[in-house]
């Protein structure tokens, strides 16, 4: 061999040295981090377990072997700590809201005992606003975005590092329903637009499913269905004529069908907030794509060792991970996460929570426009997680 390609041979060698130890030593990394995210488009963001083990004084030994034993543990249904579940497709982010009717332009076939007003008068005062950032020793950041307002004796320190681990139940490529939607307060109700003064002589609850938040189910269930999700949508009235004893009525109602479709993940008690004072209420919303929604607040329950649920955590892990998403998708959308000593039924499925969709004087095509956005990006996290 002459000089020259001896030269050229070394040259050669070194070319391919300097690419493969950069992708070998990554790798390898990844075998010992944990990373966090959604992937789409700008909003990226990360768990780096091996820095936050510095912060927080984890042993990052331990937290490897830890990651091992989860592995392993995948299809016994263990925790497993997220590594990302990827972005939506393109045509997904791109595509239009399906296209609904206006709930007030809706005429239902029967509304019921208590139908929804067709005549106003006022009340106290409508204040109209977003809320932001909460800060006290309640509250904590989660890394993908929004907060979590902790109500329990767990720490915040315990809850963050919980916050880390994606849901505890995979999603199959399936036709069969994977996400219930559920009504226990089902005649809650709303303004019918915006206004100054809400109507002091109504008590914002109808029979009618087109004024209720059977409507914001409707709204969920649609963009589900549009993204390829199979979803079961109960109706029933589980509140009226009688309120005592709703959250048992409507566990009557999902027991049997959690039982028909084993193939349920994920349980959803849409309900409305009610935050008001004497003499005044709030209008909750923020603007998307110049429409107004209701900012939503997710409650996942907490168990003291009283109530009978001892995987509660386990709702906790996809309450985090779907906040951050919904977060990550609409910046300001979410309120904080209440982790409160709460049943709620949601002992039923390690996916159960209860969602408040705006408040009584959010208006109907507030929270009709927030049921969308809540199930489009929630379609888009399960369609992530299938395969993994």
């Amino acid at each position: 061999m002459t000089r020259q390609k001896r030269k050229r041979t070394k040259v050669f060698v070194r070319c391919i040295v300097a690419i493969l130890v950069p992708v070998v030593v990554a790798f390898g990394l990844k075998e010992v981090i944990c990373i966090k995210g959604f992937y789409e488009g700008t909003k990226g963001y990360t768990l780096n377990i091996t820095e936050k083990a510095s912060a927080d004084h984890i042993n990052t030994d331990a937290e490897v072997i830890k990651r091992i034993k989860c592995e392993e543990e995948m299809l016994a249904g263990a925790n497993i700590v997220s590594e990302g579940y990827g972005f939506a497709d393109e045509d997904d982010r791109n595509r239009d809201y399906v296209r609904l009717t206006n709930p007030l332009d809706m005429k239902s076939d029967n509304a019921g005992s208590k139908p929804y007003p067709d005549s106003w008068s006022d009340g106290g005062m409508i204040i109209r606003t977003t809320y932001g950032k909460y800060s006290g020793n309640s509250f904590f950041d989660l890394d993908g975005g929004g907060q979590v307002n902790n109500r329990t004796d767990i720490s915040n320190e315990e809850l963050f590092h919980e916050s880390g681990y994606y849901p505890n139940f995979m999603i199959d490529n399936t036709d069969e329903p994977i996400v219930l939607i559920y009504h226990t307060h089902t005649t809650e109700s709303f303004e019918p637009f915006v206004r100054d003064n809400y109507d002091s002589a109504f008590n914002y609850r109808t029979t009618d499913d087109t004024k209720n938040v059977v409507m914001v189910g409707n709204a969920i269930q649609a963009e589900l269905e549009a993204l390829g999700i199979g979803v079961i949508h109960a109706t029933e009235v589980h509140d009226y004529p009688s309120y005592n004893g709703s959250y048992g009525r409507s566990r009557e109602t999902i027991t049997p069908l959690l039982e028909k479709y084993p193939s349920i993940k994920v349980a959803l008690d849409i309900h409305r907030d009610a935050i008001s004072g004497e003499g005044y209420a709030y209008q909750p919303f923020i603007e998307v794509d110049g429409r107004e929604a209701a900012q939503i607040m997710i409650i996942s329950g907490c168990d003291d060792g009283t109530l009978g649920m001892p995987n509660y955590m386990q709702n906790f892990h996809f309450a985090c991970t779907l906040q951050s998403k919904l977060e990550s998708d609409h910046e300001g959308f979410t309120r904080p996460i209440l982790f409160d000593y709460r049943h709620y039924n949601q002992d039923l499925t390690n996916g159960s929570l209860l969602i408040e969709v705006g408040s009584h004087c959010n208006t109907l095509e507030q929270v009709q426009f927030a049921g969308q956005l809540f199930g489009r990006s929630l379609g888009e996290l399960l369609n992530s997680m299938k395969g993994r």
